[in-house]
């Protein structure tokens, strides 16, 4: 069985759910901390990524070169680095993290966007960094194209190619078609990155895991957009059951979680929004405009979301969201049943 490299992603999507108010302290105090357990990667900053920090997506409370500078300070054996989507980072942004020591970057882009990281992938190389590219949105694809767009990442010289389930919307019979699909075409090094819309990210992960994905995304409880993701602590345990991954001190572990992410948790239980996401398979930035257009329109949330995946899936058209919106029956007493509040971000409006 191949060697799993869980990839820790508390400091950077964990973001996601506090307001992106993870701090230099929080860098230094959970890197460390990872890092003394036996984690190798770990992933911190904005949860966009380099350069996204401002009033559109969201104001993160330190700098990307100063949760940098704390990683560089904290982490001395494990490799830490950041997300990057093309466009709203800069390549020179690139080049300036590698002067922190950054180790590994993640570009990600839409599964129909894969042209835009041939830049950014070339210049991450030249930094010398390990590069994978992320594939948001990975379910709006067939995994046949899927496949063929993973050899123009390999071309660019991409070490590691994820699929990526970002509205926790896939079963494993899915993984499972994308894996194959691949593996016609490459040997590439892959992950999965998970999401627990629907309740399947722990479940996925180890059976991606099984089928040979080498990088596996996890966060401490769980945090993390939307539903979240993987528990790192769930799937460590698993794993060291399971005899995929060395053994590891679970009760420090899971002791350190619950004093330090525990309270920054803010949902429990099954969040309506988060579960119609994940059978509609939509992504979870997009939620601001659903709130406007049903409001404007009086109409069930959860109904406008699942009518408009049915006709995209990949982007956020307004006026088609609106058109859709008129045309639902008034149901405005819905809109006070969920909430729209704890969602951060504007990953995809960019």
């Amino acid at each position: 069985m191949k060697k799993i490299n869980i990839m820790d992603v508390t400091l950077r999507d964990g973001s996601y759910a506090i307001n992106f108010q993870f701090s230099t302290a929080d860098v230094k105090k959970i890197g460390k901390e990872l890092e003394d357990l036996g984690y190798r990667y770990i992933e911190i900053g904005h949860g966009m990524g380099l350069g996204a920090s401002s009033p559109k997506n969201g104001i993160a409370l330190n700098s990307d070169w100063e949760y940098l500078s704390a990683a560089r300070e904290s982490i001395k054996n494990a490799n830490y680095g950041m997300f990057c989507i093309p466009g709203v980072a800069s390549v020179e942004e690139i080049e300036k993290a590698a002067e922190y020591g950054m180790k590994f970057i993640r570009i990600g882009t839409n599964i129909d966007k894969i042209k835009t990281s041939k830049e950014y992938i070339k210049k991450a190389k030249e930094c010398g960094m390990e590069v994978m590219a992320n594939y948001m949105k990975s379910y709006a694809m067939k995994p046949e194209k899927f496949a063929e767009q993973v050899l123009m990442s390999e071309d660019y010289g991409a070490d590691v190619v994820y699929l990526v389930d970002s509205a926790g919307s896939m079963f494993p019979r899915d993984i499972e078609s994308y894996y194959n699909e691949i593996r016609k075409r490459t040997k590439i090094r892959l992950g999965f990155h998970a999401h627990d819309n629907l309740g399947l990210a722990l479940s996925n992960s180890l059976f991606a895991a099984d089928l040979g994905f080498e990088f596996i995304d996890t966060s401490l409880q769980g945090l993390g957009r939307s539903a979240g993701n993987a528990a790192t602590e769930l799937f460590t345990i698993c794993s060291m059951k399971k005899g995929t991954i060395p053994l590891m001190d679970y009760k420090r572990l899971l002791l350190f979680s619950k004093k330090v992410i525990y309270p920054l948790l803010h949902r429990k239980g099954i969040n309506p929004i988060d579960t119609i996401c994940g059978i509609a398979g939509f992504h979870s930035s997009y939620l601001n405009v659903v709130h406007k257009q049903a409001a404007m329109y009086g109409v069930n949330p959860l109904e406008l979301i699942e009518e408009y995946s049915k006709a995209d899936q990949l982007n956020m058209k307004e006026e088609l969201l609106e058109d859709i919106a008129r045309k639902l029956k008034k149901d405005q007493g819905s809109l006070f049943d969920v909430d729209f509040v704890n969602y951060f971000g504007n990953e995809q409006g960019n």
